[in-house]
């Protein structure tokens, strides 16, 4: 290769006297490289100056920093590049001037990411090309990487991917076609389905065998996922509830489980002793289990079968494809502005971020709520309607927002802060009763380390507490492993026989119960900023009637950086595994992740770690 008159070309020996292999090397636009494999990844030195990051001339920096190593867990590809240029530059031995060269030779590529310096949760594409004149040599090494990342356990091989296409503003398929060269050169095979009508991807995922789901090792959706949280909107053009279509698909015949608890006055007390269920007035009804709005009823009634106090056999499970499965995940690619899911679980609203984590095939497990509708029919039937909610169910002010909005359809994305303005100044309230299930003191101090987490959780993220224990990646409160015993969940609580029931009563502008913190662009911290994504718990937020200036001040601490929200007296904020509602008189809707979810009573629980998904958690 000629530099400057020198003919210089890398020595192809291979370094094998030392325990690490090592080549010297090209890297492009970089100069020439030690390049040594480690058992944890990759490492490369630049020769000919050994201060190379630190190189100044009267104190003017010549050289950016460059990375010089990469770990095989931040890797998801590697590739033999054929003959092609390589760019570089290198220091003269004297002078410190800088020169460039550029020359033909075999190549390879490592794929892999980098965080970014600004915001530690987005991960931007790494591509490092090494060149060396005998291609023996480069195949030598792409040969080696690929069997180190072929060790890289839970990397996805086979995914089904959904793509809404009029989410985020019709960008849905254009996000696919940025991200889908990350899956290509991963070797991750895509099987993608560009919805046609609502409702849809719900069919395909409650229709298809678990024989078939096998084969696949989890679901990808590119779409635009929000809630209410958002503040005064609520929703996406298009992309409404597309992630919970796919989700209530996913566990309508596949989650076998009994309703959630309620107490003994509450309106439908259920007898699990078989089909039939008891109302106030003493009548004896039989449960349906007709499918409406394409939601996941409880298939038959033996999965209600078992006593309120006692766990499911698991019998009806199907062995082939047991829930949970934590080797079969959900990802999400976000085509849009709030994605709260997202930013909860990665911590960016980037879709090449979502691409890498699962490519990469991370992993977090995320709880899940149990939503139920009690609804007498005309027959003087109660038909008990099962949903499913990943982030948040809203009721009052978050679900007036939402039926507003579907009014004004012709608006476009603008309609959701028009209704949320209107819904705010209009500031109605409704009658409800709520009632949730209390964790006993001597429960929560049990021995087992899982309880101990968690309440070491409630004790530190208490509104009224100074230090908040926020949910980040690693954390130790959700990667302790749920133990799924009673009711086919893990519950903080040890024995359910023992259960109290805590009432609240009154007026209410809005009712929401946050699975996760529902953080996004318009409330940085989230509605709740201590929610966890596994810690098997309800946060329960009753936000009573109060002046408008009161309110305004709530909505307010929402949107701030570091503000708490739930520091007010109108504001109660409970955390709980169920709880039971019952509206009176004038009725509002719910809003269950983005859904119109009428009721007018319901009763809910929260499944801890039910599903997972190819995520980390936020770095910040």
């Amino acid at each position: 290769m000629e530099r400057d008159g020198d003919d210089r070309v890398p020595n192809p020996q291979i370094h094998s006297q030392t325990p690490a292999l090592s080549s010297t090397l090209f890297l492009d636009h970089v100069g020439e490289v030690l390049l040594t494999f480690n058992p944890d990844g990759l490492s490369w030195k630049l020769l000919g100056s050994s201060n190379y990051d630190e190189s100044t001339c009267l104190g003017i920096k010549l050289f950016p920093k460059v990375a010089t190593h990469i770990k095989f867990s931040d890797v998801y590809a590697t590739e033999f590049a054929n003959y092609g240029i390589i760019h570089g530059s290198s220091l003269r031995n004297t002078g410190r001037h800088l020169s460039g060269y550029s020359s033909e030779m075999y190549r390879f590529t490592v794929h892999g990411f980098e965080r970014s310096k600004t915001l530690p949760s987005v991960w931007v594409l790494a591509v490092y090309t090494f060149g060396h004149k005998d291609q023996q040599t480069c195949q030598m090494w792409v040969n080696r990487i690929k069997e180190s990342l072929n060790m890289e356990v839970g990397k996805p091989k086979n995914l089904m991917v959904f793509i809404h296409p009029r989410s985020g503003k019709g960008n849905g398929c254009k996000i696919w076609e940025t991200v889908a060269p990350i899956f290509s050169r991963a070797k991750v095979k895509t099987k993608v389905i560009v919805t046609q009508r609502a409702g849809q991807a719900f069919d395909v995922m409650a229709s298809i065998a678990n024989k078939e789901l096998n084969l696949y090792d989890g679901v990808v959706t590119v779409v635009r996922q929000s809630i209410v949280a958002q503040l005064l909107s609520s929703g996406s053009e298009g992309g409404d509830g597309f992630f919970n279509e796919i989700l209530n698909g996913f566990l309508k015949s596949r989650h076998k489980t009994p309703f959630p608890p309620v107490p003994s006055d509450f309106v439908h007390s259920i007898r699990r002793n078989g089909s039939s269920v008891v109302n106030d007035q003493n009548e004896t009804v039989t449960e349906t289990s007709q499918n409406e709005d394409h939601s996941p009823l409880l298939p038959s009634p033996r999965h209600n079968g078992c006593s309120e106090d006692a766990s499911c056999s698991g019998e009806d499970q199907d062995p082939e494809f047991p829930i949970p499965n934590e080797q079969f995940r959900f990802g999400i690619i976000p085509a849009g502005s709030t994605d709260a899911i997202v930013m909860c679980t990665t911590g960016a609203r980037d879709p090449i971020t979502s691409a890498l984590h699962i490519v990469l095939g991370k992993r977090v497990n995320l709880d899940l709520a149990q939503v139920v509708r009690w609804k007498i029919t005309p027959a003087s039937k109660v038909e008990p309607h099962v949903r499913y909610a990943a982030s948040f169910a809203g009721y009052g002010f978050y679900g007036d927002v939402i039926a507003e909005s579907e009014k004004l359809r012709w608006m476009g994305p603008k309609r959701y802060d028009y209704a949320g303005t209107k819904v705010f100044l209009r500031h109605r309230s409704y009658q409800a009763e709520i009632s949730y299930l209390e964790v006993k003191d001597e429960e929560r101090n049990s021995n087992s380390e899982i309880n101990n987490r968690v309440n070491r959780a409630w004790e530190s993220s208490s509104p009224s507490s100074s230090e908040r224990v926020v949910c980040r990646v690693n954390c130790n409160i959700c990667r302790t492993k749920p133990n799924h015993g009673y009711r086919g969940s893990t519950m903080p609580y040890s024995r359910p026989g023992e259960k109290r029931w805590l009432k609240s009563k009154g007026r209410y502008l809005c009712v929401g119960a946050a699975i996760i913190s529902c953080r996004n662009e318009r409330a940085p911290d989230g509605l709740v900023a201590d929610a966890h994504l596994c810690d098997g718990l309800l946060h329960l937020v009753l936000i009573r009637d109060c002046p408008h200036a009161f309110y305004l001040w709530h909505l307010t601490q929402l949107a701030r950086k570091g503000g708490n929200p739930l520091n007010f007296k109108f504001v109660e904020h409970h955390k709980t595994p169920a709880f039971t509602f019952t509206s009176a008189g004038n009725e509002s809707v719910w809003n269950l992740d983005g859904e119109l979810f009428p009721a007018h009573q319901l009763s809910a629980q929260v499944f801890r770690g039910l599903i997972s998904l190819f995520a980390t958690g936020p770095e910040v």
